[in-house]
């Protein structure tokens, strides 16, 4: 930037770009945003526009606060006939969904007729699953198949996360016929979607993912973690702590998923002993501190009776998350300690500003009575 006494090219430009987009570093990059949009400074700095520039700025465009941003980088992009790029419509149909039209990301897409790819359909698939728009993903995914295009393991996984519902449990079964037939069944991420969905569909298909499960030549974490939340999440504590000792002999390294998840497994049955020895592995591993660990320690030793451990284990975090507070306020009150329970909700409110989730609200407020 001749400016700043340095002579940079298009490309060195778009480089300052990225790095600003992947350090996430908000208030350089609208300084730098600022610089792009006028482009009568742009010229005099002798700096070419093209899709370099404009999209790692678009990655950082992710709320709906930024929604008339996005629609001012757009209508520059138009300016300067970069509509097209493929790179630019990819990233304008992920920044408009994240900043919360979904009907803008449709029109980018349905404008770049002769410039899509994969990733510009798997874009608004994405769009569409996280606007809970289910019936058009679908569709899209039929259209995607229509037009020629072979779906990816992002376009399958995407599409079987969403079949968790009884609306579209046949869709769910349909994808993992098409995921056989298309000899997906050993892609550990698709796999992995699939255990997932018939774990969350309404009548809990255990039968189903364990199936699954064991017939992947491959596993990874993810894997290992999705069953295990499985059998914790259906009340199947027994067969959780079972499964957890046979993963450990097969996972170099637990994380904190499956710690949280077998601690509330040994909190359903009551069992102090496995607890403790649980709490002993996730003390060696690091994650005794970690929130969702930590708070499952708390109810774990709630459960068993030992409320002085529960709260020596609230002490041991960091007490940033509404998490930990929640679930040390509701292990005092079962306990019958209204009054320490209160003065817990009311410094949790003082120190955290965080509104309590309402099974705690509703025990403090009858302890006020």
């Amino acid at each position: 930037m001749k400016r700043c006494g340095f002579d940079f090219d298009g490309y060195t430009f778009g480089s300052i770009l990225k790095g600003v987009a992947c350090a996430y570093r908000l208030d350089l990059g609208q300084q730098v945003h600022s610089m792009i949009v006028k482009i009568d400074c742009m010229e005099w700095e002798g700096v070419k526009v093209d899709d370099g520039t404009f999209a790692p700025l678009l990655t950082l465009l992710d709320d709906a606060e930024f929604y008339e941003l996005t629609m001012q980088i757009h209508g520059k992009i138009v300016k300067h006939g970069l509509e097209f790029h493929n790179i630019l419509c990819n990233a304008l149909i992920t920044s408009y969904s994240e900043c919360g039209s979904i009907e803008d990301a449709k029109r980018v897409f349905d404008d770049a007729v002769d410039s899509r790819d994969l990733v510009t359909w798997n874009s608004l698939l994405a769009a569409y699953l996280v606007h809970n728009k289910e019936a058009l993903a679908f569709k899209l995914f039929m259209d995607m198949q229509g037009y020629g295009l072979e779906p990816d393991i992002y376009t399958y996984t995407s599409v079987i996360s969403a079949c968790f519902d009884e609306a579209h449990k046949n869709h769910g079964k349909s994808l993992h016929g098409l995921v056989i037939k298309r000899g997906l069944e050993k892609s550990v991420p698709i796999s992995n979607a699939l255990v997932s969905m018939y774990l969350k569909s309404n009548n809990r298909c255990m039968e189903d993912a364990l199936l699954i499960f064991d017939t992947m030549e491959s596993k990874d974490r993810v894997s290992w973690n999705s069953i295990l939340t499985g059998f914790s999440q259906l009340g199947l504590s027994e067969d959780a702590l079972k499964f957890f000792g046979h993963m450990r002999s097969m996972v170099e390294d637990i994380d904190h998923y499956a710690f949280s998840a077998v601690l509330r497994s040994c909190s359903d049955i009551a069992t102090l002993q496995l607890g403790q020895q649980v709490h002993v592995l996730a003390l060696k591993s690091g994650f005794e501190s970690n929130e969702f660990v930590a708070s499952s320690l708390i109810f774990m030793y709630s459960k068993c009776g030992i409320i002085e451990d529960a709260r020596k284990s609230f002490e041991d975090t960091s007490k940033d998350s509404s998490i930990t507070w929640n679930s040390i306020i509701f292990g005092y009150a079962q306990h019958g300690k209204g009054n320490i329970a209160l003065d817990l909700f009311y410094l949790m409110r003082e120190r955290r500003k965080i509104i309590p989730i309402p099974f705690v609200k509703r025990y403090t407020l009858y302890w006020e009575d």
